[in-house]
């Protein structure tokens, strides 16, 4: 009887180990880390880019180059967020039975 019991308390041990893994997988999904990032310096650079002054737009030839970089990363990373979003890690598929007969 505890045999059985410490078998049916292993198999809930590793499902909730899976359930962790696939919980720490999209989480640190890359296009998680790289959206965010692409957004921080995004801002970043587009507040420099309102900071500029006149000296600074006359060296790119009269382009606020900083403001429409930052303006592009910033886009460029809400896509990303927007496609993890709409296309989320999909979870891992549950294990296969091995003692269940295959018919």
């Amino acid at each position: 009887m505890s045999e059985h019991n410490s078998e049916s308390d292993l198999q809930k041990e590793i499902t909730e180990l899976e359930t962790k893994s696939a919980t720490a997988a999209r989480l640190f999904d890359i296009r998680r880390i790289i959206g965010g990032l692409f957004v921080l310096y995004g801002v970043i650079v587009m507040i420099a880019g309102f900071t500029a002054s006149d000296a600074d737009i006359d060296k790119a030839q009269g382009v606020n180059i900083n403001l429409w970089t930052g303006l592009g990363m910033l886009i460029l990373g809400l896509l990303f967020l927007l496609w993890l979003w709409l296309r989320p890690t999909a979870p891992p598929p549950p294990p296969a039975d091995e003692d269940a007969p295959t018919t």
